[in-house]
């Protein structure tokens, strides 16, 4: 199924496909494609950003009162692996020498955030503030070493004139990214260790989805299928709505 132009609707109708498409996202990496110590949770919150799916780190031990010190390269899900795309960027270590040191508190029970997914929606681009807000968020997760993937699905605007990862990148690395003509929206992963890496994906409207990694440790990922969990989002939406978005130009 092809990327449609969401800008044949209003912000209403994108927040309705928003709310499926994060869910079978959600579903979709709890049954079976995250190993078994990790899991999902749509539209949690942490660290003052507002992410639709929340990736966690839970503990095989917890049961017998221990916790899990690491993260676990087997279990339930597939095997987390080395990613096959080549980064298409990585930051120098003046993005953490400019970083403070946050202070971080965390619950006994070692359920600790290693990932997020976010789709950006209209909102986040609607007003400076707010797509300051988001860029600034997306900064301190990546400083805080919360691996993020981000879907950007929606054209670019006067805020973000090459999308919302050339924003983040020139935030945390200073370099410019400009997408390649006829390709203005972007899949973006984010691998933080001691430098970011960017796993970058352009596409357009008409193109099928590829699948994404989704980094849950350095150099450890597990693949997204966006296409297919996009398919089954945009199913569930009502027949009205669907017609506008699949008529021809």
């Amino acid at each position: 199924m092809p990327v449609h132009d969401w800008t044949r609707v209003d912000a209403g109708i994108f927040h309705a496909f928003h709310q499926q498409w994060i869910i079978a996202i959600s579903n979709v990496l709890n049954e079976g494609i995250l190993p078994e110590d990790y899991y999902a949770l749509p539209e949690q919150h942490a660290a003052g950003f507002g992410p639709d799916v929340l990736t966690l780190q839970g503990s095989r031990d917890e049961e017998n009162g221990s916790t899990a010190s690491g993260p676990s390269a087997s279990g339930g899900g597939l095997l987390v692996t080395a990613p096959q795309l080549t980064p298409t960027a990585e930051t120098d270590m003046e993005f953490y020498r400019r970083k403070q040191t946050p202070v971080v508190v965390r619950h006994v029970s070692g359920d600790r955030v290693v990932a997020m997914v976010e789709i950006v929606s209209p909102g986040n681009k609607s007003t400076r503030n707010a797509f300051r807000s988001f860029v600034e968020k997306a900064a301190e997760l990546l400083d805080q070493r919360v691996h993020l993937l981000i879907v950007d699905l929606l054209p670019p605007g006067r805020r973000d004139p090459h999308g919302v990862h050339a924003a983040i990148w020139d935030d945390i690395a200073g370099q410019e990214y400009v997408p390649p003509a006829g390709k203005p929206l972007t899949l973006a992963a984010y691998e933080t260790a001691l430098t970011v890496r960017a796993y970058v994906r352009p596409v357009a409207v008409g193109d099928a989805l590829p699948e994404m990694p989704l980094f849950l440790e350095p150099n450890g990922c597990v693949m997204v299928p966006l296409e297919a969990t996009y398919q089954t989002a945009f199913a569930a939406m009502p027949r009205r709505w669907r017609v506008v978005l699949e008529a021809k130009p």
